[in-house]
């Protein structure tokens, strides 16, 4: 694409509307001193001896411009497009010099827009008696490779969706799916037929930036031709999993054809982390909607990057801990109150987030991500209560149910962190004392399945088996026989993992299964997570036994739900076989990632 040149005298015509308030990793008017970084993208403009600039700080995905050598009232704002320069949002943060000074600046401002899926231009402008401006920053996308590189240098060439069909014309869309790269083409044609891709941010609802990318015509005297290539995935904008198709136009006639909207497939675990990541919204730092599934979709995304040596997302990690290690107001991130630490009176929510930045200390060996795993875990640790039931942990700080998922991950977290704190003598005692417990409390059933919880005189509820509690009793006997070296509890760990892959509870045909996956039925939020879970502490398991059994079930849960729970987009969904209904969203992605980075990341 080239890049536009500076404008003179800006239009009325190509102003876009108001700006709003734009927040991406910051929001809108943010001080430049508190840039991380600072670089000059673009050329330097002279407008009649005033030296107008554009500053960008890649780190902070913002902007800001300033002019120097100038006069008083000269003046200095940004341009923002969202639609490739066509139009724009003008005279953002227009400051002019004051009296007795030469050089103004601007505040800064979002190139980026990840929360809205949308990929800003920007442009330093300036009035010192003529009005001029910068070249546009950033027009371009880059990933591995930049827009227009030529399909020559593509690593394969696949064709994931059907070409369409134009007055004889036959119009393809081709994937370079190793660096997430496309190009289109057109064959069957004549002179002046014309080739180009639209590329989308949200999934293809629209592609503002991204019209008309490459077109190019028929030479004359043939009848083929084909687009350069384009990135799909702009990381310096916190833009992932970008679509794509191929479109088309007969020279005589004015209306085109496309092919069906494609994200690329890199590896089945990276589409699917580029399309998770759609979700994320980094200036709240978390997946916005639910509070304990964003921490195991944290733990997922962790997962996949340390298997593949993705470092992409890293920023994610920290970005989640900084921006939700606080406190917040019942509604903002959940029903209840946020306390400070990811406490709040649901004790099984607290937990999750204990689990997630052990995982997250695993993965980047920072000490606070430990610490903090500590002081959740302490917290969890108040509701141990041997008055009721001989043990175990409350679900809520009412004290009102004893129950599977609160006490499984108690069970992982504190032989977990005895593994990790060195010199440990408390939290391994827990761990032994939390094993015993479980294994006697009545939570395990005759069939080696594990009901929700128990009822108020402490016997088993027949309460639904649902994956995530057989998954966390799977994963929790594990980390506790590695910490105290009981045997025995191993032993558990396999017969609970054994039950899970036998019984149509959990398993039908070979493919995990929830209560809630079958019939018309369907699953809410916590429900849509459950199976990832369940993947990956049998995974762990896997991987402590070498069991060849287990390593083909968790492989035919990737391969089902790779063939029939997928579409165009990478989107996965909440019934790995495949049948109708089915539920799509966010949940049940990260759900999905867990399983395919179970089986084989790379693939």
């Amino acid at each position: 694409m080239t890049v536009v040149a500076a404008a003179v005298l800006v239009p009325v015509s190509t102003t876009a509307s108001a700006a709003t308030t734009v927040c991406a990793l910051f929001c809108d008017t943010r001080d430049p001193s508190l840039a991380r970084q600072e670089g000059f993208p673009v050329p330097n403009k002279d407008i009649n001896g005033r030296r107008l600039e554009l500053h960008v700080s890649d780190a902070d995905d913002m902007a800001w411009a300033s002019i120097d050598d100038g006069s008083t009232g000269d003046s200095a704002w940004l341009d923002r497009s969202w639609d490739g320069g066509a139009t724009w949002e003008p005279l953002l943060g227009k400051a002019s010099i004051p009296s007795t000074w030469t050089g103004t600046r601007t505040l800064m401002y979002d190139i980026t827009d990840p929360v809205n899926h949308r990929r800003g231009w920007v442009r330093a402008c300036g009035d010192a008696n003529a009005v001029a401006c910068t070249n546009w920053a950033y027009p371009t996308v880059c990933d591995t490779f930049c827009d227009g590189v030529d399909p020559g240098q593509a690593a394969g060439d696949d064709q994931p969706v059907l070409a369409t069909s134009l007055y004889g014309r036959t119009i393809r869309l081709h994937l370079d799916q190793r660096n997430s790269m496309a190009w289109g083409s057109i064959e069957g044609g004549g002179s002046a037929d014309e080739i180009w891709l639209n590329r989308s941010w949200s999934g293809g609802s629209d592609w503002p930036d991204g019209s008309s990318l490459g077109r190019t015509s028929v030479p004359a005297g043939s009848t083929a031709t084909r687009t350069s290539m384009f990135a799909t995935r702009d990381p310096r904008g916190l833009l992932y999993g970008g679509a794509v198709r191929a479109c088309g136009r007969e020279a005589s006639h004015q209306e085109g054809s496309c092919t069906a909207w494609v994200r690329p497939v890199p590896s089945r675990s990276r589409a699917a982390a580029d399309a998770l990541m759609a979700s994320y919204n980094p200036y709240e730092g978390w997946w916005k909607g639910s509070w304990w599934n964003s921490a195991a979709t944290l733990t997922a995304l962790i997962d996949f990057a340390r298997r593949t040596g993705t470092h992409d997302y890293d920023w994610v990690v920290a970005r989640t801990f900084d921006q939700n290690d606080g406190t917040f107001p019942a509604g903002a991130r959940g029903t209840d109150p946020i306390e400070g630490h990811f406490v709040s009176r649901a004790i099984d929510d607290a937990a999750w987030w204990a689990v997630t930045w052990l995982d997250a200390y695993d993965y980047t060996h920072d000490p606070r991500y430990l610490h903090e795993a500590v002081t959740i875990t302490s917290y969890v640790h108040q509701y141990w209560d041997t008055s009721t039931c001989g043990g175990g942990v409350w679900w809520d700080r009412e004290r009102t149910y004893k129950n599977a998922v609160t006490n499984g991950l108690y069970l992982w977290l504190t032989a977990a962190l005895h593994e990790r704190v060195s010199g440990d003598t408390v939290w391994g005692q827990r761990a032994t004392t939390a094993a015993t417990w479980f294994r006697s409390s009545g939570l395990i059933n005759s069939s080696g399945l594990v009901n929700d919880g128990l009822t108020s005189d402490c016997r088993n509820n027949g309460g639904t088996v649902w994956s995530y509690n057989q998954g966390l009793a799977v994963g929790g006997l594990l980390e506790a026989s590695k910490a105290t070296g009981d045997g025995s509890l191993l032993t558990t760990a396999r017969t609970l993992a054994d039950a899970a892959m036998s019984s149509p509870q959990l398993t039908m045909n070979g493919v995990l299964t929830e209560s809630c996956d079958v019939g018309q039925a369907t699953c809410d939020d916590n429900q849509k997570q459950f199976k990832g879970i369940f993947i990956r502490c049998l995974y762990d398991l896997q991987q402590a036994t070498g069991s060849a059994t287990y390593r083909s079930y968790i492989q035919r849960q990737a391969d089902s739900l790779w063939a029939t729970d997928r579409d165009s987009l990478n989107a996965l969904g909440q019934r790995w076989a495949g049948v109708a209904p089915n539920q799509t969203d966010w949940r049940t992605q990260a759900s999905a990632l867990g399983a395919l980075t179970a089986a084989d990341p790379t693939a």
